[in-house]
């Protein structure tokens, strides 16, 4: 019997609800005045907490916007993980970033519901998130590295580096081609296309070493 249990498991419901109403009012301070026009007194004004309560929860303003790349942190390297005996890291990479695409998820730069492609704006045309984004992709690259060679080799951790920037080039240029105003299909396509040369080009330079 553990008696505490319920109020701790209510505790942990009210911080995340309270984690994710700072943030939502900070991203939506943001989408409709700019990153650099928000203060985080104004943010914990506007979220009805302190400013040492949002600093618990967040340890810096860039922080309430990426904290959405999170559910993907070290993505990479579970898909690679967790593929199907018999098929490369780099095929399941790839399969992974097609069924992303197919299933508009933002991450691939799919970005088709308004506030997600606002959102991607935001990160992308605001240099000091830009900046902090590098941190998130770092981390991706040691956890796909870890997943391609526990010892950490050097043709896995280029290999990784090598994904990790591709990706981002790929999903750039797809939301670039949205937020211009592309046919959301046409663009698929164009994507689906550019995500198998790019492959195709990593295989090349990969091959050698089993990935």
């Amino acid at each position: 019997m553990i008696p505490n249990e319920p109020d701790t498991g209510l505790r942990t419901l009210k911080k995340q609800r309270t984690r994710r109403a700072i943030a939502d009012t900070a991203i939506a301070l943001f989408l409709a005045r700019g990153f650099d026009q928000v203060s985080v007194a104004e943010i914990a004004t506007a979220a009805e907490v302190s400013k040492p309560t949002l600093f618990r929860y967040f340890a810096s303003k860039e922080e309430l916007v990426l904290h959405r790349f999170a559910d993907h942190l070290g993505e990479a390297g579970r898909v690679v993980r967790d593929r199907p005996a018999g098929v490369t890291p780099l095929d399941a990479l790839e399969r992974h970033r097609l069924e992303g695409l197919a299933a508009h998820d933002p991450s691939t730069g799919m970005a088709t519901e308004p506030g997600a492609l606002a959102f991607l704006r935001l990160v992308y045309e605001t240099p000091s998130l830009s900046a902090h984004l590098v941190d998130y992709l770092a981390t991706d690259a040691r956890a796909l590295t870890e997943a391609l060679d526990p010892d950490g080799g050097t043709a896995a951790r280029l290999v990784a580096a090598q994904y990790v920037a591709v990706r981002q080039v790929l999903a750039h240029a797809v939301w670039t081609r949205l937020a211009a105003g592309e046919d959301a299909e046409e663009v698929g396509r164009t994507a689906a296309a550019e995500t198998a040369t790019a492959f195709g080009l990593l295989r090349d330079g990969s091959a050698a070493h089993g990935f």
